[in-house]
């Protein structure tokens, strides 16, 4: 094979991108050129949002590429736990969790371009707890759960169309039925690590994808170099990351892995997170991949961010208002 000529341009059919090889790798042309400012700008770019869980109706968020601590964004509509996010490049749609004594069908979404509360969006097909997601410019996905402590454990995945409002819509399913597991995203696929399965929360390292924009069951991606539960995921349209977790041994972990969405085969180590934790949120913009929040088991209010193209350990950013477990989406994720 000759050597391909710096400068030279190819159109990438997995990401539906352009690319540039730079003498050494393929670079990914960037489409659009957000404002992304600082964390105190009143006018958005990359935005990452962070949905407090439980105790608290608040969503705050950030500027991504600057670092500061997390700003108010709105109030949700209730005080769910793990209320799971998927976005498109203007809307960040929130759907189901846990308010006792019961399960949340409920989806919610917000502008992210603005500040404001939570609006209705729809209603899953049933009430259910620590379920995964990812998200096309188009479409988000929702996928698996439970109702804790003994079941029923779901594999289906349901979708909606982010820029509508409606019920979720049945998509396929996973390749087995588990909660607590994490999703990334490019424009094509989406792809869920991790997760607990079965009453005995018997942990998994379990990698399948779906494409985004077709119906129809997961397909086999590949492992996790370990198996956990409570995972974070964030992506951009290459690179998907999985972060952190914990085991029914209380073993909280510290490891990042990542794996090349466009591709199959097990998850590569990235470095690690700026904490072992678990249930903490994620979002990203094509160069940045931010954690926030999540439990050690103490909660913590600490966001986190590294670098997708490289690897290494992640760096602090800031602080969230409050010390919880989170769920994040963003305006600029691998999916858009």
């Amino acid at each position: 094979m000759s050597e391909i000529p710096r400068g030279a341009i190819r159109f990438n059919t997995d990401s539906n991108k352009p690319e540039l090889w730079d003498g050494s790798q393929w670079a990914e042309f960037q489409l659009s050129t957000p404002n992304l400012g600082r964390s105190v700008d009143t006018q958005p770019g990359a935005r990452g949002l962070i949905r407090l869980s439980g105790t608290v109706n608040t969503i705050e968020y950030v500027n991504i590429s600057s670092t500061g601590d997390a700003i108010d964004f709105g109030d949700t509509t209730d005080t769910r736990t793990a209320a799971y996010g998927v976005s498109s490049a203007t809307r960040g749609v929130f759907a189901s969790g846990y308010i006792a004594p019961g399960y949340i069908d409920v989806i919610d979404f917000v502008t992210i371009a603005s500040t404001g509360d939570a609006t209705d969006f729809g209603n899953l097909s049933t009430g259910k707890y620590v379920i995964g997601g990812a998200s096309s410019a188009t479409r988000g996905l929702f996928a698996g759960g439970f109702r804790f402590p003994s079941g029923p454990f779901y594999s289906s995945i349901e979708y909606v169309t982010i820029a509508s409002t409606g019920n979720a819509v049945t998509f396929g399913d996973l390749t087995v039925a588990r909660w607590g597991f994490a999703g990334v995203s490019s424009p094509v696929r989406g792809v869920f690590g991790s997760g607990g399965i079965g009453p005995n929360s018997t942990n998994s390292n379990i990698i399948d994808f779906v494409t985004i924009a077709t119906l129809g069951d997961a397909q086999d991606f590949g492992d996790l170099s370990y198996s956990q539960r409570g995972t974070a995921g964030c992506s951009n349209a290459i690179r998907g990351l999985f972060s952190g977790g914990y085991d029914s041994s209380d073993t909280y972990y510290n490891n990042i892995e990542y794996v090349t969405i466009s591709s199959t085969g097990n998850s590569v180590n990235f470095g690690d997170a700026i904490a072992a934790v678990r249930g903490n949120g994620a979002f990203s913009s094509p160069t940045r991949g931010c954690f926030a929040g999540g439990s050690a088991p103490a909660d913590t209010n600490t966001i986190s961010y590294v670098t997708i193209q490289t690897e290494g350990d992640a760096i602090e950013f800031g602080d969230l208002g409050s010390a919880i477990q989170s769920r994040g989406c963003s305006n600029a994720h691998g999916g858009l």
